[in-house]
C-alpha cells in the first residue's frame, strides 16, 4: 500500500469531523469567512444583525494581536443598534460550552504577502477557533508545524485578521498528531500528544479526533483550559495529564468532600494545573474560598507571581499574616499563603477571633510539594481548625513507606495525610511525553591508595567513604580542576549553567575559596557564585532524602541564625565578590537584602550570567530554569531528595539541550537505582538515564553510514538530482549532527572513535549549510519549496567561542607562520568560516582581507586595527551600494537599521516603504519591499551581528 495523499487524509478528516457534529460549510476565501461569520452571530446571538451593524462587529474584532483578540473572543460586546438600542454579542459561550455553534470547512484561501490555503478550520459561531494542518504519512511532523510558522509570518493576519482568533493549532502526519495553543514563539518542544487518563498517547489522527476534536471537547479545551498568560502576552493550554488531574479535582470537590493528591513528576507544570483547579475551584456555588498553599517566602514570590501572570490581579500575595488574615474575611476567593502564615492564623491568639467566623465554610486547601517536612503539624491544625474542610495536595515525589522519615508521630506517608492519588504523571510518562529530558549520570572518581609500601590499587569512592578523605584538599581540588576543564564541554560553550551540590558548609566554603584562588592565578574565568543558610554538617551516610529549607523572616535575619561567625563572614565576604561582579550591594545584615540576593541569583543563573552555583541545599528544590542543564554532585543524596536534585537540569529548551548532566562525584549509583525504582518502576531506568557513550558512538556510525548511502562524497551533495534527494541529505546530516550534540557533553569524547573525521564533519556540514543558505535566500522565495518546512537545528553547530575575534588571533598566527604552514592555516581559516553559521555571510570579506591585505601587514599585532579599519570601509561602500542600487534615502535606512539593532526585530514593510526614494506601484510593491527587507538584513548579518570583538 503507498502512501496516503494529503488530500485524501484531509477529506477523511472533514468527513469524520461532519459525523462527530461539525456542521460542514464551503468556504473559499475571506468575503465568505465573514458572511458564514455574519449568519452564525446571529444565529448563536437570536439576533438580526444590518450590513451597518455587522461593520461595527468587525471593526470590533479587527483590533490587537493574537492575545489581545483571545481576550475580545471572551468578552462580550457592548453596541448600538441602528435603532438606537443597546444590544449585547457573545463570541463564545464559556459557561455552557456545548451550546456553540460548530462548523468546519477546508481549505480557505487568505492572501498576505504570499497566497496561502489552509488545510481544515473549526469554526465556533462563525471565527476560526482550531486550524488544523496534515501531511502525508511519511513525512516529519515539524514539516506541518513549520508551515504554520509560515502562515504566521505570511497571511494569518492579512485584512480583518479573523484567523487571529485561533486558539488551538493540531498537526498531523495521520500516524502523529500534537495540538498547541496559538503562541507563534513556542518551538515544537511545546507541542503536545493527547492521551487518556492512563497517559497512554492518541498519536493517530483518526482516534485523536475522535475524542479532542468532538465539538463539546475542544470547545471546553478552549473556554476552560486555554490561560492567558498576562506577564508574556502568550496564550497556553493544558497538557493531558494536567488536563485529568484538574478535572478530578473539580469531580471530587463536586461530588464528595474526601481529600486526595496529585502525582506529577517535578517539571511537569505542577503551577499551571494547580492555578487552574485553583480558578475553576473558586468559581464553584459550595466553595467559600480556596487557599493555595506554599512553604517558603521564595516559592510564595515565585507562585504568586506566576499566579498573577496566568491572571493579572488574581492573587493578592499575603505579606504577613495580619494580611492574611484579612484575606480570610473579606471577598477574596483565592489566597496565596505558606504554610507559616497560615499556622500562625489558626494558632496565636490575636487571630483566633475573626478565624473562628469561618470554622464552618467550605474552604478547599491546595498544597504546593505536599511533602515538605513541616508540613505535619500544620497539616493536624487545619483538620481540627476547620470543620468544613477539604485538602489537595500536588506532588513530585510522594512520601511512600520506603522513603518516609520516622518522628515522634512515626513514619507518616503523603496517602496517610491525604487519601488517595487522584492522578498520576510520573518521571517516566514526561520523558516519554518529552516534557522533561533523560538523565546522562557520569560518576567521576576512582582514587588509589597506597596499600603497604609499594602497591597501588583503585578503590572506588563508596569504600572509603571517610569525613578526611572526602574534605582533603587535595581530592576538592581535583575535583575543582575537573568542572574548570570539562564545563565548556558541559554546557556547550557555556550556552547553559550549572549548579555544584556539596554536603555542608564548611565543604562549600573549601570549593568556593579553591576555585577563588584558581582564578585569581588565571586558571578558570568561570563566574561562580554561591548562597547558604544552614552551618550544620550533615552526615552524608544518614541523608534521609529531605533537603532541608530555610526560611526568611520579615524582621530578622532568621536564615542566618544557624551559621557561625567564621561562616557568616564568609557568606558576607562571597557577597562582596558577588556585588563587586554584577555592581549590586546585596549583604547579611538584614533578611530583606539576602532575599532580595537570592532572587537576583535565581535571575541571573535563568540569564546564564552565572556559570556555576554552588550550592549545599538552597536551590536542590523549587528552582526551576531551563538554561541549566548541568548538576555537579558531592554529597550523599537518596529517593526524593535525589531526584528533585537531579530534576534542576531536565527542563526542556531546544534541541540543543538534549540531556540534563548529572557529574557524580560519589558512588551514588545504588541510590540512583533505588530512587528510579521507586518513583516509577525497577525496569524504568533505561527509559530515565542516557545509555552509555559507547551505544551513541554505535548509533553515530551507523547514522553515517545512512548519511554515504545519500552523499557519498562531500562534493556528491552538490550533485543531488531534485529537493527530495536534498531533505532526504539535510534529515541525515541533521541526525549526526544530533547524536554528536550528545556525544560531545561526555567526557570522553573523541573523534578517533567514530567512524567519520572531524574534517570531514566540517566539511559534510559546509555542504548543509549551503542548503540552508539556498532555501533561506529571500530573494528567491517565487515559489515554496519542501525544503521550506525543514528545522535545520542550527543551534546543534552555534558556537560562541567560534567569532570575529578568534578569527582574528589565527590570522596574527598565520602571519607569524612559514609558507608552507601558511597554506595549510589558510584553507583551515577557510573551512571555519564555512562551517560556522554566524561567519559564512562575512566568508568572502574575511577572504579578500587575507588575500590582499595580510601580506601587507608587517606586525601580527597590527592585524586588529588593519581589520577594523578594512571593515568600516567595506561597511560604508556596501551601505552606498544598498542605496544606490535601490534607490533609498540613505538618513531613513540608517535609521530603519538603527532599531532593528535595538529591538532585534525585523523592519516592518511598511518601514521599508517610507525608505524607497521613489513608491512602487501597488502590484510592484510587494515583492521591491520583500527584496529590500531581505538586503538590509543581510547588510546587518554581514557587517554588524558578531563584529564587536569587545564583548
Amino acid at each position: 500500500m503507498g502512501k496516503q495523499p494529503e488530500q485524501e487524509l484531509e477529506d477523511n478528516l472533514v468527513k469524520q469531523l461532519v459525523a462527530l457534529g461539525h456542521r460542514f460549510v464551503a468556504i473559499n476565501d475571506e468575503a465568505a469567512l465573514l458572511a458564514n461569520l455574519k449568519s452564525q452571530l446571529e444565529k448563536h446571538n437570536n439576533t438580526t444583525l444590518s450590513a451597518n451593524e455587522f461593520e461595527k462587529v468587525v471593526n470590533h474584532l479587527n483590533k490587537g494581536n493574537v492575545f489581545e483578540r483571545a481576550k475580545v473572543l471572551r468578552d462580550k460586546m457592548q453596541f448600538t443598534k441602528d435603532n438606537a438600542e443597546t444590544a449585547y454579542i457573545e463570541f463564545i459561550n464559556q459557561e455552557h460550552w456545548c451550546k456553540n455553534e460548530f462548523q468546519v470547512t477546508q481549505q480557505v484561501s487568505m492572501e498576505g504577502p504570499y497566497k496561502n490555503r489552509y488545510d481544515v478550520t473549526i469554526l465556533i459561531n462563525g471565527l476560526p477557533l482550531v486550524q488544523i494542518e496534515l501531511k502525508r504519512r511519511g513525512l516529519e511532523l515539524k514539516e506541518a508545524f513549520n508551515q504554520v510558522n509560515r502562515y504566521h509570518r505570511h497571511s494569518f493576519g492579512t485584512s480583518n485578521g479573523l484567523f487571529q482568533f485561533v486558539q488551538l493549532f493540531v498537526i498531523s502526519n495521520g500516524v502523529n498528531t500534537k495540538y498547541y495553543a496559538n503562541n507563534r514563539f513556542q518551538s515544537f518542544k511545546q507541542t503536545f500528544y493527547w492521551s487518556d487518563h492512563f497517559n497512554k498517547n492518541i498519536t493517530q489522527l483518526e482516534e485523536f479526533s475522535k475524542v479532542f476534536l468532538e465539538p463539546c471537547h475542544v470547545a471546553k479545551m478552549i473556554t476552560k483550559y486555554i490561560v492567558l498568560n498576562e506577564t508574556e502576552k502568550i496564550l497556553m493550554i493544558l497538557r493531558p495529564y494536567q488536563y485529568y488531574a484538574t478535572e478530578a479535582l473539580i469531580d471530587r470537590v463536586k461530588n464528595s468532600t474526601k481529600n486526595g493528591y496529585i502525582w506529577h513528576t517535578t517539571g511537569s507544570g505542577k503551577t499551571l494545573t494547580s492555578f487552574k483547579a485553583s480558578q475553576i475551584l473558586m468559581h464553584l456555588p459550595q466553595v467559600h474560598k480556596v487557599v493555595f498553599v506554599v512553604d517558603r517566602k521564595d516559592l510564595d514570590y515565585q507562585t504568586t507571581k506566576e499566579f498573577n501572570s496566568f491572571s493579572k490581579g488574581s492573587i493578592d500575595g499575603t505579606d504577613d499574616t495580619h494580611a492574611l488574615v484579612k484575606q480570610f474575611s473579606d471577598s477574596t476567593k483565592l489566597i496565596v499563603t505558606t504554610i507559616q502564615k497560615l499556622n500562625s492564623a489558626i494558632s496565636k491568639q490575636r487571630f483566633l477571633e475573626r478565624m473562628e467566623k469561618l470554622q464552618e465554610k467550605r474552604i478547599v486547601f491546595i498544597f504546593d510539594e505536599c511533602h515538605r517536612s513541616q508540613f505535619g503539624d500544620t497539616h493536624t491544625r487545619i483538620k481540627s481548625f476547620f470543620n468544613n474542610h477539604q485538602l489537595f495536595g500536588f506532588t513530585g515525589t510522594p512520601i511512600f513507606a520506603e522513603n518516609a522519615v520516622a518522628n515522634e508521630k512515626g513514619k507518616r506517608t503523603t496517602k496517610e495525610l491525604f487519601d488517595e492519588c487522584l492522578h498520576k504523571y510520573v518521571i517516566t510518562d514526561a520523558i516519554k511525553d518529552e516534557n522533561v529530558l533523560k538523565f546522562s549520570v557520569e560518576y567521576v572518581g576512582r582514587y588509589r591508595e597506597k596499600e603497604g609500601s609499594q602497591t597501588e590499587i583503585d578503590i572506588e569512592v563508596e569504600d572509603i567513604d571517610t569525613q578526611e578523605l572526602l574534605e582533603s584538599p587535595q581530592r576538592l581540588g581535583k575535583i575543582a580542576d575537573y568542572i574548570i576543564a570539562q564545563h565548556p564541554r558541559k554546557t556547550h560553550s557555556k550556552e547553559f549553567t550549572a549548579m555544584f551540590c556539596v554536603s555542608s558548609v564548611d565543604t562549600l566554603i573549601k570549593y568556593y575559596d579553591i576555585f577563588k584562588s584558581k582564578k585569581d592565578n588565571g586558571e578558570h574565568s568561570l563566574k561562580i557564585a554561591t548562597i547558604f543558610s544552614y552551618g550544620v554538617n550533615e552526615d552524608d551516610k544518614d541523608a534521609t532524602g529531605f533537603i532541608p529549607e530555610f526560611e526568611f523572616m520579615a524582621a530578622e535575619p532568621q536564615a542566618l541564625y544557624q551559621l557561625n561567625t567564621h561562616s557568616r563572614d564568609k557568606l558576607e565576604a562571597y557577597i562582596g565578590d558577588y556585588n563587586k561582579l554584577f555592581n549590586t550591594k546585596f549583604s547579611t545584615k538584614d533578611s530583606q537584602s539576602f532575599y532580595n540576593y537570592y532572587n537576583d541569583i535565581a535571575k541571573r543563573v535563568k540569564e546564564r550570567q552565572i556559570d556555576v552555583l554552588l550550592v549545599v541545599n538552597m536551590f536542590l528544590t523549587g528552582f526551576d530554569s531551563k538554561t541549566l542543564n548541568t548538576l555537579y554532585v558531592d554529597k550523599n543524596l537518596k529517593y526524593h531528595g535525589l531526584i528533585q536534585a537531579f530534576s534542576r537540569t531536565n527542563r526542556i529548551l531546544n534541541e540543543q539541550k538534549s540531556q540534563g548532566n548529572i557529574v557524580c562525584f560519589r558512588n551514588l549509583k545504588r541510590a540512583t537505582d533505588d530512587a528510579i525504582a521507586l518513583f516509577s518502576n525497577k525496569d524504568a531506568k533505561d527509559i530515565i538515564l542516557m545509555e552509555p557513550y559507547e551505544d551513541y558512538v554505535t548509533k553515530f556510525n551507523q547514522a553515517f553510514d545512512a548519511l554515504i548511502k545519500i552523499a557519498p562524497t562531500v562534493n556528491s551533495v552538490d550533485d543531488l538530482a531534485s529537493e527530495v534527494e536534498e531533505l532526504e541529505f539535510i534529515k541525515a546530516f541533521r541526525e549526526l549532527m544530533r547524536l554528536k550534540n550528545v556525544l560531545s557533553t561526555f567526557a570522553d569524547f573523541s573523534f578517533d572513535q567514530l567512524a567519520m573525521t572531524e574534517q570531514n564533519f566540517e566539511d559534510y556540514k559546509s555542504k548543509y549549510l549551503d542548503l540552508y543558505d539556498k532555501v533561506k535566500n529571500e530573494n528567491a522565495k517565487e515559489k515554496v519549496s519542501i525544503l521550506e518546512d525543514v528545522d535545520f537545528e542550527l543551534e546543534l553547530i552555534h558556537r560562541d567561542e567560534i567569532n570575529v575575534a578568534y578569527i582574528l588571533q589565527l590570522l596574527a598566527k598565520l602571519k607569524d607562520s612559514s609558507p608552507e604552514e601558511q597554506t595549510k592555516q589558510r584553507k583551515a581559516i577557510i573551512d571555519i568560516l564555512s562551517g560556522e553559521v554566524q561567519l559564512r555571510s562575512k566568508k568572502e570579506l574575511i577572504e579578500k582581507f587575507i588575500l590582499e591585505n595580510i601580506p601587507h601587514i608587517e606586525d601580527a599585532e597590527d592585524i586588529p586595527q588593519f581589520f577594523d579599519d578594512f571593515w568600516d570601509a567595506e561597511k560604508v561602500k556596501a551601505f552606498n551600494a544598498l542605496c544606490a542600487e535601490e534607490n533609498l534615502m540613505p538618513e531613513k535606512l540608517q535609521e530603519v537599521i538603527g532599531n532593528y539593532l535595538f529591538t532585534e526585530r525585523k523592519p516592518l514593510r511598511d518601514d521599508v516603504f517610507e525608505i524607497l526614494q521613489e513608491k512602487p506601484k501597488l502590484l510592484e510593491r510587494k515583492k521591491i519591499i520583500e527584496r529590500v527587507l531581505s538586503k538590509i538584513i543581510n547588510y546587518v548579518n554581514t557587517f554588524i551581528d558578531g563584529v564587536d570583538r569587545s564583548a
